[in-house]
């Protein structure tokens, strides 16, 4: 694993926090799966373009 830090606004924080605290997951764990989608929804829509 890498280790990243990364600085988001406070209202950011408190969303994925919230979605934490709603789904028993660490906000590193929701955030992480969350850019793995984000990252995952892009490269098909780059494969799309060509």
């Amino acid at each position: 694993m890498v280790t990243l830090t990364i600085t988001l606004d406070p209202a950011v924080f408190a969303f994925y926090q919230r979605v934490a605290e709603l789904t028993e997951l660490p906000v590193e764990t929701v955030l992480a799966d969350a850019l793995f989608k984000l990252a995952g929804e892009l490269s098909l829509e780059a494969m799309r373009k060509k």
